[in-house]
């Protein structure tokens, strides 16, 4: 059996990272030949989860087929989110809590999708199925990604099986799930070694919404002012990677994790801008919104803004 590299999205946040290591060895135990990798360094956040269970990082690669004939993906679907060559491979496995979209194979392949708050809750569900016995790293991995994507079960995206899995894995792990996570959260929202343009990199994802091509990133912090006190150079950095590659819409969140809420940073062609205050109900001030509640992209900002998009 030929090997297969298995990874998540690009600017890989703990839980693409996690998934991969943890899909590559339940696919190994299975009797398939893979590694997991990552499409980028990964973030603050994931660099403490690793260093706390003794795992090094998955390699970093930026093309696929120069190594493997197929992959395996995490975390995500979309080809505009993945490795820059992912048409020319063979996809046989997806794991995934996202939307669909984009996604399109040659044969047919094995596909699990599931809304949960973390695609490693999804991979918590199969680990249970198959029988197999989850390592401490590994667990500890998959605990870490979904703290991370429910920012400690306060995201909406949160479900009962979510925090079923946290509490078996932590007891696999050997941490105490409240305690670590916020030492966790913090240790990822350290950002003032940032540049701007890092910032709006760190956690960015781009999407097809109708004719428009969006970019979405998210900057998660324990403290707003910090990083608002930068926003005019963080509209310097967005306004350049919509000239680079054509945005009609770019939309920062930052996110306060500590008392869930998000103030949002928009900028655009006018009919995408005015689209984005129809979809939230707001009216931008200074290209600012505040979005009280609002904490995960994927349930509160993308099906949201899709809506008024796709029109």
């Amino acid at each position: 059996m030929s090997k297969k590299l298995v990874f998540g999205h690009q600017n890989p946040d703990t839980d693409a990272t996690g998934a991969a290591m943890s899909l590559s060895y339940l696919a190994n135990q299975k009797g398939f030949d893979t590694e997991a990798v990552v499409l980028g360094e990964v973030n603050k956040e994931t660099a403490f989860a690793l260093n706390h269970f003794g795992l090094t990082a998955p390699r970093v690669i930026e093309q696929a087929g120069t190594e493997v004939d197929s992959v395996m993906l995490v975390d995500h679907n979309e080809f505009g989110q993945s490795v820059s060559d992912i048409e020319d491979v063979k996809i046989s496995h997806v794991v995934d809590h996202h939307r669909i979209s984009d996604f399109h194979t040659a044969d047919p392949l094995f596909y699990r999708a599931e809304p949960l708050g973390a695609a490693s809750t999804v991979l918590w569900k199969m680990y249970q199925e198959s029988n197999i016995e989850i390592p401490k790293g590994i667990a500890g991995m998959m605990l870490s990604a979904i703290i991370s994507d429910t920012l400690l079960f306060k995201s909406p995206t949160t479900t009962p099986t979510d925090e079923a899995a946290a509490k078996d894995l932590a007891s696999i792990a050997g941490v105490d799930i409240e305690s670590y996570g916020l030492d966790m959260l913090k240790a990822g929202a350290d950002l003032s070694d940032k540049s701007e343009a890092e910032l709006i990199d760190i956690d960015a994802k781009s999407f097809e919404m109708g004719s428009n091509s969006v970019r979405i990133a998210q900057i998660n912090a324990v403290d707003l002012d910090n990083i608002m006190q930068r926003s005019a150079a963080l509209e310097e950095s967005m306004h350049k990677e919509i000239a680079d590659n054509n945005y009609q819409l770019f939309v920062t969140i930052v996110t306060d994790i500590l008392n869930s809420n998000s103030i949002a940073i928009v900028l655009g062609d006018d009919t995408a801008v005015a689209k984005f205050e129809t979809a939230f109900t707001v009216s931008l001030k200074n290209n600012h919104a505040d979005l009280p509640g609002v904490v995960s992209r994927k349930k509160q900002v993308v099906p949201q803004l899709t809506e008024q998009l796709a029109k």
